[in-house]
């Protein structure tokens, strides 16, 4: 096993690659990456601003409807309030809203570009239900229709090219919508401005750190593991190992991946690198669990890294573990000598699909 205390932190083919395009693009992401920090400053700004139309029935739940960088930042939402907030918090990535949504439902759709597909196709279902809707995105159709409608919405800056990069502007947002509902308090804002200042303070440690991860998880497939109380941070390991390193990997979160996942490590995996995202503070049954889970499996992989977070609190917590798999999945790109922005496959999916 490798132990990095830094946080402290062990058929038919289509060749959908980016020709040359490396050496021009690479340092695009870098820099919005880099700008993560002034991102979370700036959204905090625009989440002050927040103010909502009076709704007349009182909320009973909560619905979020987003995908890609859009819907991670629902599923951060969910762990970030999961301790202060008294309803149930359901986040969408599909095209329909369920059945229960109704008028005591406060409904965020949330698409940075504005023309997400699903999202847009579940805003539609969600005029019929009576739920108060407030929409989120950078401009498209999606604030086209809010102001159409009449609706609440939280227009944040544009100009990304890379959407799953302006992930801050979505939680912050997000999460400005439920204090102007009065669902949550306002301490949580304070947690996000000390987890803006931890990342400017540790930018350098953190990124010494990503090299090294990216290093031993180069030519390896990535599984990260997490407790279930921060999963939407592997997630979003797995994601940005995905689209920027252009890299399969999985994730689960314990305990629950005791019950299942487990069983499934009996045969040699030399190929596969495990990255056990940890807290010092995790329930601590779930890191005896952790403690256990990596003992056995290391019995089937030489390479396992534990990555432990820093801060005080879950939201400076995550977003440190957030910026440190950032930066770690950009230098994994370097490694392989892929462009980080380059989403080729996407496109001619979505291409595809316009035919239809």
């Amino acid at each position: 096993m490798i132990f990095f205390d830094c946080l402290a932190f062990v058929s038919r083919r289509r060749n959908f690659a980016a020709p040359n395009l490396f050496t021009l693009t690479i340092y695009k992401m870098d820099k919005m990456i880099a700008r993560f920090p002034a991102q979370l400053e700036e959204a905090l700004g625009i989440a002050e601003k927040v103010q909502l139309k009076k709704h007349k029935a009182p909320f009973r739940s909560i619905f979020i409807s987003g995908l890609g960088g859009s819907g991670i930042g629902g599923g951060f939402v969910q762990d970030f309030v999961r301790g202060v907030c008294k309803l149930p918090i359901v986040v969408s990535k599909g095209y329909q809203a369920p059945n229960w949504v109704n008028k005591h439902t406060l409904a965020i759709c949330s698409s940075y570009s504005g023309n997400t597909e699903e999202t847009l196709s579940t805003f539609e279902h969600l005029l019929g239900t009576g739920a108060k809707i407030v929409c989120i995105a950078s401009g498209g159709k999606l604030i086209e229709l809010a102001k159409q409608h009449g609706l609440d919405y939280v227009q944040v800056p544009s100009g990304w090219s890379s959407p799953r990069a302006c992930m801050g502007y979505s939680i912050v947002a997000q999460l400005g919508i439920l204090r102007a509902a009065k669902l949550i308090p306002g301490k949580l804002f304070n947690n996000v401005a000390a987890a803006q200042k931890l990342l400017v303070k540790d930018l350098a440690s953190i990124q010494k750190s990503a090299r090294k991860i990216a290093g031993f998880l180069a030519g390896k497939t990535p599984v990260v593991y997490v407790a279930d109380s921060m999963e939407a941070v592997a997630v979003r390991w797995r994601q940005q190992i995905n689209e920027n390193a252009k890299m399969l990997c999985w994730h689960h979160a314990l305990p629950e991946m005791n019950h299942n996942e487990l069983v499934g490590w009996r045969d040699q995996r030399p190929d596969v690198a495990v990255i056990w995202l940890r807290n010092r503070d995790d329930f601590q049954r779930t890191a005896v669990r952790m403690d256990i889970n990596k003992d056995i499996i290391e019995h089937y992989t030489q390479t396992s890294i534990e990555v432990y977070s820093k801060g005080k609190s879950l939201i400076e917590k995550a977003f440190y573990l957030v910026h440190l798999g950032d930066w770690m999945s950009f230098y994994l790109a370097e490694l392989h000598k892929v462009d980080p922005t380059e989403i080729k496959v996407i496109d001619f999916l979505k291409a595809e699909l316009a035919k239809v």
